[in-house]
């Protein structure tokens, strides 16, 4: 089913919610787009990863879909990660996780953590991944609030946002900054993670976002623009190297805020800067700061602005944070790759469709062609019906359209039938 242009019928096709006594609709050509969005943002997402191989004998691979199973690995016990290929083969009908994407994780199907279940796809595997990093996630929980999602408890609308260090979701109201415009532009670290890696803030107050914290007064958020250069503010901040609330975690799960009150403490030891030509030392130089608080949200090719300077590459690897140097580590790289392998994919494509139509000669083609584009006119005429006299579509209607399209079928098939006298 296809509307484009002056042909999108203006017809009200959901009934979505019924408030003083009025059906509120959306269209059908909303709906089309919605659903085209979501199938291209699933594309992209598993796109990347093999659905038929598990991905075992990668290794730790660089970024992948995952799913961790509720029905295996349940609340309590050892968290496990399964690939997409797993999650298909040998966790049918399971309740599964949806984790999006997480970084150089090996699958755990199969292995000690799941008792004496083995992997259908790849059952030589070791009884366990040492590298591999866990969090709530693996139990159906994110943010900082450490809840579900959806929440069925949780009546605010909110959109969640991944962290490119800890890969932790949190909502929007709980970052403790506002969510720039056009977000999907960005990439966003909590404040837990840019607590944990200090050094990171230098950069923050030259390269990110300008920020702009909430701040509760009254039972009411106010923006509060926190000035970049304001001279006399500038001896009571601390330094980028000042200690961090021994409580904060890299997952985001018991994050809290600094202090801005404890004084300076230089760290017995850093390796911050001090490298020939470093970039870092001359951001430092400049005395531009910015108020250590709330997640930071980072432009696009911000990564390229990193000091690569042996000492601060250095610093990067010790941290555990040396991926950020990466371009292609990010999710907007992944899902460009996924679209890129379900576009060459032709025929391998996932697009059940196209592929049936490329198994069939040319004159099979043409017919299912003539039959489709015959449907959707009818559709389309069937439709402005509707529109013409002002009515919702209903789903009987659309059952109704259907089961006339099945007995014209039936009708044309017998009429072609011949007998022999």
């Amino acid at each position: 089913m296809a509307a484009s242009g002056e042909d999108e019928a203006t017809v009200s096709v959901v009934d979505v919610l019924r408030e003083d006594e009025e059906e509120a609709t959306v269209s059908l050509v909303d709906v089309l787009r919605e659903d085209e969005q979501l199938e291209n943002e699933a594309s992209a997402v598993l796109g990347g990863s093999d659905s038929e191989r598990c991905s075992y004998p990668q290794g730790y691979v660089k970024r992948q879909a995952l799913y961790a199973c509720s029905t295996c690995t349940p609340k309590g016990v050892e968290p496990a990660g399964v690939c997409l290929a797993c999650s298909y083969k040998c966790h049918e009908g399971h309740e599964l996780f949806e984790l999006y994407t997480k970084r150089n994780f090996r699958c755990d199907c199969g292995n000690n953590k799941f008792g004496e279940m083995e992997c259908k796809l790849f059952p030589e595997k070791e009884k366990m991944n040492s590298g591999n990093k866990y969090s709530h996630n693996f139990f159906g929980l994110y943010c900082t609030c450490d809840r579900p999602y959806p929440d069925p408890e949780d009546e605010v609308p909110d959109e969640m946002i991944q962290c490119v260090v800890c890969e932790d979701w949190l909502h929007g109201r709980h970052l403790g900054s506002l969510v720039p415009d056009c977000v999907e532009l960005h990439e966003m670290i909590c404040e837990s993670c840019m607590n944990k890696f200090l050094f990171l803030w230098t950069y923050a107050a030259h390269i990110a976002v300008p920020p702009t914290i909430k701040v509760s007064k009254s039972e009411e958020e106010v923006k509060v623009e926190v000035e970049h250069d304001d001279e006399e503010d500038k001896a009571g901040k601390e330094d980028a190297t000042s200690p961090v609330d021994d409580k904060t975690e890299v997952n985001g799960t018991s994050s809290h805020k600094r202090k801005r009150e404890e004084p300076q403490e230089p760290e017995a030891s850093t390796a911050e800067g001090s490298g020939p030509g470093c970039s870092l030392d001359e951001m430092k130089a400049s005395n531009k700061s910015r108020a250590q608080q709330g997640a930071v949200f980072w432009p696009a090719g911000w990564r390229t602005k990193l000091c690569s300077c042996s000492e601060c590459e250095d610093q990067f690897t010790k941290a555990g944070v040396a991926f950020l140097f990466d371009d292609t580590d990010t999710v907007l790289a992944y899902e460009n790759k996924g679209k890129t392998s379900e576009q060459a994919g032709g025929a391998e494509g996932r697009d059940p469709l196209m592929s049936a139509l490329n198994n069939l000669n040319r004159v099979q083609q043409l017919e299912i062609i003539h039959e489709y584009n015959d449907m959707k006119t009818e559709l389309k005429d069937y439709f402005q019906r509707f529109a013409a006299e002002g009515k919702v579509v209903t789903p009987d209607d659309i059952r109704r359209f259907f089961e006339q399209q099945q007995s014209r079928k039936r009708r044309r098939a017998n009429a072609g039938q011949y007998y022999c006298s």
